[in-house]
């Protein structure tokens, strides 16, 4: 409890480690835990490196057949390298048409050279023979003309919209008018063709390759580094299982909850936590007090009757009871012979709970004795009148009520403004129909700051806010059956006790000067010892109660141990 109020989900963390040496069965439940979180993380592994085996393999089956895919085009590619090495060009293979037609357009190729210029004796010799015909024909000899000279022509491109192109029956026609020696170069181009298609297939199926290995290479060293990731990342995994198994059972005992996405602790561990301080601060306490503290003192009118419920049983009269089973022959007590003291009238309690959470209560660990005091109180009274009206405020600039997860999350605030409190204080108890009522204010120095009359907050005028806190304190001091206790923690400036008295005498109350670590004695002791008061059902008013007997009496009063609630 104290480490989860104190420090949050990560003080439970920490007290299970510190724990975990000391208690076998904590460590077991761990133990466990781990191993199953382990077996989580390995089967997470597992996974993951199957997956990367899983892309390996189908990487390897593409490469396999990327090879086979190119064994097979090159063994067509060596079936026509033969082919085109004893062409029969009379019988063209149908396999080797794309290879013929390329080669046939090559720019470069013989046939598609021009003719080359003539030379300057060809010229002048054909402008002789022009010159000759012309007189020839001058002077009427006419000579038999010579048969038309017929030059091998061949047309092996048509212009079209897609580029050079061979028609169906040109290529016939085109190889058809090819001498030898050009058919012989037309040949060597579609051998060369094939194998420079070949060495093209090659280079493309060794780069394909090179990247699959590429690829192999990455996806292992992806896989080493993910399996480094995740080897490492188990031990950060099991301290976050732990953690959310903390928090899960935290929750399941509700003693967190989630807040604006923050885990934080809930009002039935900050009670719990109330009660472990108040059980603590007990233990200090002299012997009377912590009687008072479990109800052994009177809180209000009780007549001795027969048992009606089987609850009243807790409020049994032992020797009245077994005097009455005596009397009726038996030897023990049942139903019929049990006397309880039955409550008739209760005492009404409104108890005001006022702290200062100014700037100067975060030093030395004011504030959080006020809280854990404040908090031990709150339980004594609900465990004496579990019907008591209990206010809690916190003060500073301003007055904030607070229930009991704000008043162990409240934090420092700014300047001391004392006036404020004990006007609340008195707004609060002056409406209360309460029989029993009572103010308790801590602080640790003198009020600094006042509300002025528009309503804003002036600090810095020592003077006018010591005024002030003077007449709220004159209205505190109207408010009947009153009991007020202002507690000062002690301080190394001797004014601060001068104003607080004098504010504490003002109000008709007590002043207290403590030490903050016996803050929750000290006010256990004062509630401990308030005034009760006592009435008769049909009667005069009862007599004021006898005083208590001081600590250290070896026997109290019987009319003293009449149970209370």
């Amino acid at each position: 409890m104290r480490a989860l109020a104190e420090e949050g989900v990560s003080g439970a963390e920490r007290l299970v480690r510190e724990e975990e040496a000391k208690n076998r069965d904590l460590a077991a439940r761990l133990a466990r835990l781990r191993d199953r979180l382990r077996q989580q993380a390995r089967r997470r592994v597992t996974r993951l490196l199957g997956d990367y085996d899983r892309r390996g393999a189908e990487l390897d089956q593409v490469v396999r057949r990327s090879d086979e895919e190119v064994q097979r085009r090159i063994a067509e590619l060596e079936d026509r390298l033969k082919a085109a090495r004893s062409i029969d060009w009379s019988h063209l293979p149908t396999d080797l048409l794309g290879e013929v037609e390329s080669a046939l357009l090559l720019p470069d190729a013989s046939w598609n050279r021009p003719p080359p210029a003539p030379s300057i004796w060809t010229r002048i010799r054909a402008a002789f023979a022009r010159l000759a015909a012309w007189f020839r024909g001058l002077f009427g000899r006419k000579q038999k003309a010579p048969p038309p000279r017929t030059e091998r022509t061949v047309t092996f491109a048509v212009a079209a919209s897609g580029g050079r192109h061979l028609g169906a029956s040109d290529l016939g026609t085109a190889i058809a008018q090819l001498s030898g020696t050009q058919r012989a170069e037309l040949s060597q181009s579609v051998t060369r063709h094939i194998q420079q298609e070949e060495r093209d297939l090659n280079r493309e199926a060794e780069e394909k390759r090179r990247a699959a290995e590429a690829q192999r290479r990455q996806l292992e060293e992806e896989r080493k580094e993910a399996q480094r990731r995740a080897e490492a990342d188990t031990e950060s995994r099991l301290r976050q299982g732990e953690a959310r198994r903390v928090e899960r059972e935290l929750r399941e005992r509700g003693f967190v909850a989630e807040r604006d996405g923050e885990l934080q602790v809930t009002y039935g561990l900050v009670e719990r936590f109330a009660r472990l301080l108040l059980e603590e601060e007990s233990r200090q306490l002299p012997g009377d007090v912590r009687l008072s503290l479990r109800g052994g003192a009177s809180t209000g009118v009780y007549e001795k009757a027969r048992l009606l419920r089987a609850e009243e049983i807790a409020h049994i009269d032992l020797p009245s009871s077994l005097l009455a089973a005596r009397q009726a022959g038996q030897r023990h007590i049942d139903e019929s012979t049990s006397y309880v003291f039955r409550e008739v009238t209760s005492e009404r309690v409104h108890v005001v709970l006022a702290f200062d959470r100014s700037g100067s209560m975060s030093e030395g660990g004011k504030l959080e004795a006020a809280k854990k005091a404040l908090l031990a109180l709150y339980v004594a009274i609900r465990r004496r009148y579990p019907d008591a009206t209990i206010d809690v405020f916190a003060f500073d600039n301003d007055v904030r009520v607070l229930d009991l997860v704000e008043l162990w999350e409240c934090k420092a605030g700014a300047f001391t403004n004392t006036s404020e409190a004990l006007r609340a204080a008195h707004l609060l108890l002056r409406s209360s129909r309460a029989t029993r009522r009572e103010l308790y204010l801590i602080t640790d120095g003198l009020p600094e700051a006042y509300t002025a009359e528009d309503g804003q907050v002036r600090a810095g005028q020592l003077d006018v806010a010591m005024e002030r806190a003077l007449e709220r304190a004159r209205e505190v001091a109207t408010v009947s059956s009153l009991k007020s206790t202002m507690l000062l923690l002690k301080s190394d400036h001797p004014e601060y006790e001068v104003a607080a008295r004098q504010i504490a005498r003002t109000m008709g109350g007590d002043l207290l000067v403590t030490d903050p670590h016996r803050l929750g004695v000290e006010l256990l002791v004062r509630w401990a010892h308030g005034t009760e008061v006592e009435r008769r059902v049909g009667g005069p008013p009862a007599p004021a109660p006898a005083p208590r007997p001081a600590p250290g009496t070896k026997r109290r009063r019987r009319a003293d141990r009449r149970m209370g609630g």
